[in-house]
């Protein structure tokens, strides 16, 4: 599944040209397209959110967690690729692929497609965001993600760090990829329980996660598989998939074990 730095890619992309076409900002919907019903959420048909979207404009393109948040003058669209998402803009005059669910239509002969080879992805139609992300938690990239905020709310927490690295109403956005790399730059191991982390730890996890997303975000985020392609950082994993590798500081071996019913990869020397 895409992470933040992926999202934030194609995001940006969305904004100003890229990865996934054209710029959507400033163009006119003329009509919506829906070819799978599970896709659209939306109170109405799909015929009734195209009725509604006509006419308006894309004013913004921004992120949530994994969520790819998209504003038009009256109403939000919210995205969440989940295991195969993709976006594409393109003209509006070739045939659709095989896998597209759902096209947004506009006015000057271009479209944007979303395309789902698995199905699990979502396009949510609504006029209140929160309805949808009010679950999420802070946004590790944010400036209110202190050491001080991840020390308070690590205490009394029995759970192991990595789980809770993975619980989105904590913090947003980090997935499998980033916690293991996070985990593994700031020396702690993933089965740590989150109390046990001292103050200093907090701080040099926190600086770690902000690092390695960032740096992923530099690179594209990470190509993982057919679903997202573009992204660079799967050439600088230092631990994510490279179980009986050596580690690139000690030379011991990367061990892969599951938490949380999640494969997991450290330093079994750099992470005791």
């Amino acid at each position: 599944m895409p992470e933040l730095p992926e999202v934030e890619t194609i995001v940006r992309s969305l904004r100003s040209g890229g990865m996934t076409g054209d710029s959507i900002l400033t163009r006119q919907i003329s009509s919506v397209e829906c070819f799978n019903s599970k896709t659209l959420v939306f109170e109405g048909s799909a015929e009734q959110c195209s009725e509604l979207l006509r006419g308006s404009h894309f004013l913004s393109a921004d992120r949530r967690a994994k969520y790819i948040r998209l504003r038009t003058e009256s109403h939000w669209i919210l995205i969440h690729l989940r295991m195969s998402g993709d976006l594409r803009c393109e003209a509006d005059s070739g045939e659709l692929l095989p896998h597209d669910r759902l096209v947004f239509h506009f006015s000057d002969g271009m479209r944007l497609v979303f395309n789902d080879v698995r199905k699990f992805g979502r396009v949510w139609v609504t006029d209140d965001p929160e309805a949808v992300l009010a679950g999420l938690g802070i946004e590790p990239l944010s400036e209110d993600f202190t050491a001080e905020w991840l020390t308070a709310h690590l205490a009394g927490q029995h759970r192991v760090i990595k789980s809770i690295l993975l619980d989105q109403s904590l913090i947003a956005g980090i997935g499998n990829i980033y916690a293991d790399e996070s985990l593994f730059d700031a020396g702690i191991h993933p089965k740590r329980p989150a109390c046990s982390l001292t103050e200093a730890e907090c701080e040099k996890l926190r600086n770690s996660i902000r690092k390695t997303l960032e740096h992923a975000i530099e690179q594209n985020g990470s190509s993982f598989d057919w679903a997202y392609k573009g992204g660079h950082f799967q050439n600088e994993f230092r631990v994510y998939q490279r179980k009986g590798e050596p580690c690139p500081v000690c030379g011991t071996p990367i061990e892969k074990i599951v938490v949380g019913q999640r494969g997991t990869h450290f330093c079994p020397h750099c992470q005791k």
